[in-house]
């Protein structure tokens, strides 16, 4: 392995070279981070007016948790084909379709009265919103090499985060101006400036004119990829490298769903916030997290630079995310400001972990699989987030607690690495021939 200077100055040299190469790319992961960002504003609404609805339409926590189950039943339908979808139409029209749809659907929550209005809102929006990572992962796995991916991953992805700060910082204020219908309205519209800058800026690398050549040339210098004909979408399952994945989201997803649609009822509830008042806790706990989709991504890189095999990398940095989120087993047993700070590192230490779940993907599949690999890895994710949705509507029914549920979120990871190290001992291409 390289000592620390060879690994500093192999680093500064990259950094001079970064000028001299260009950074379209770079424009092309604010395009992704954008679209990600916008597309978890329009998930997180329904979360922060939880508290008002279930006054306004009158739903108890089973009923919230069938809404909720709509929308992962839908994100898990949509990605069972999304990804083949966009592997055989591309990233820019892929992507397209779904940004249409889903800011159409997030518009339409303001025209329901009823459980079931909303169910099916969330179903139309689940659908839409399934094409976001598929589509994502693939454009950063034709726009980045390897060393940079898990980086480039972290950056796009911390638009989650972002998305979860900017809801409960505008959401509140037009709600409490107007009223919640006006703040789906908005929220929904935001996709279409998304889409916007999409199509007028993205375009796979070959194609893109505004890129040099000396940056073609870099984004191609890893080694070719193995020879691969067009994978039949089924075959994919044969492959343990496939299950890896998709039981790592499986087992991990669920609890970001949990995050999204419980955190502001736990916090109502458990400390008696009203809306005016949960805007600071969910910022201060979704900008942990964005440092730690970043610094997750960036660190994972950073070991690979430095000598590290991509296993090494990779799942060294999700061991230490895995055990930085057991902690949150207490979450609802201490006061509340502790309470956010073990959410707050826990739900940072989960999006550390997903960025290299998700980079994992293009490091041993050929980009021509990737979407179709993610969108099955996602499907198993939210069928995941639909037992956890049923899951905590049955279990604060009965129970009232939050205690159980914290201890889910606490321990999943470390059994997800588990199981990922036992199907796949090495991460690194392999051939699928």
């Amino acid at each position: 392995m390289p000592d620390d200077g060879e690994g500093q100055r192999r680093e500064t040299n990259d950094f001079r070279r970064f000028g001299a190469i260009g950074h379209y790319r770079w424009v092309v992961c604010a395009l992704l981070f954008f679209a990600t960002t916008i597309n978890y504003v329009d998930r997180q609404v329904l979360g922060i007016l939880a508290p008002v609805l279930q006054r306004s339409i009158g739903w108890n926590e089973i009923e919230y948790g069938y809404i909720v189950t709509a929308f992962t039943g839908a994100y898990a339908i949509g990605l069972l084909f999304v990804g083949r979808f966009i592997d055989r139409v591309g990233t820019k029209v892929g992507y397209s379709v779904s940004m249409v749809v889903w800011s159409i659907a997030a518009a339409a929550h303001a025209f329901a009265n009823s459980v079931f209005g909303f169910g099916a809102a969330r179903f139309a929006l689940g659908l839409g919103e399934s094409g976001n990572f598929p589509a994502a992962i693939k454009g950063t796995a034709e726009w980045f090499p390897k060393k940079e991916r898990a980086f480039a991953t972290g950056l796009f992805n911390s638009g989650a985060n972002v998305g979860a700060i900017v809801a409960p910082l505008i959401v509140p204020w037009i709600t409490l101006a107007w009223s919640w219908r006006e703040a789906f309205i908005f929220t929904g519209l935001l996709g279409f400036v998304s889409l916007a800058f999409w199509l007028l800026f993205f375009e796979v690398p070959e194609k893109q004119k505004r890129l040099r050549g000396e940056e073609l040339e870099y984004i191609r210098s890893d080694p070719p990829e193995l020879p691969v004909e067009n994978v039949p979408w089924l075959s994919l399952l044969k492959y343990r490298q496939t299950w890896a994945f998709v039981l790592g989201k499986f087992l991990t997803d669920p609890i970001w769903w949990f995050y999204l649609y419980w955190l502001p009822k736990f916090l109502s509830e458990r400390y008696n916030l009203d809306l005016a008042h949960l805007g600071l806790p969910l910022i201060v706990i979704y900008t942990l997290t964005t440092a730690g989709s970043i610094s997750g991504g960036w660190l994972s890189g950073a070991l690979i630079r430095r000598g590290s095999s991509v296993d090494r990398g990779r799942k060294t940095v999700m061991l230490f995310s895995a055990l930085l989120i057991v902690p949150i087993i207490a979450a609802s047993t201490v006061s509340e400001w502790w309470s956010v700070l073990l959410i707050g590192l826990a739900a940072a230490s989960h999006q550390s972990w997903s960025a290299n779940l998700f980079t994992i993907v293009p490091d041993m599949f050929p980009k021509k699989a990737v979407a179709s690999v993610v969108g099955l890895g996602g499907m198993a994710g939210a069928v995941g987030g639909m037992l956890i949705a049923t899951a905590a509507g049955f279990i604060l029914q009965l129970t009232g607690s939050y205690v159980l549920l914290f201890v889910i979120a606490g321990t999943a990871y470390l059994l997800a690495l588990l199981v990922i190290h036992l199907l796949v001992p090495e991460i690194r291409e392999f051939n699928m021939a």
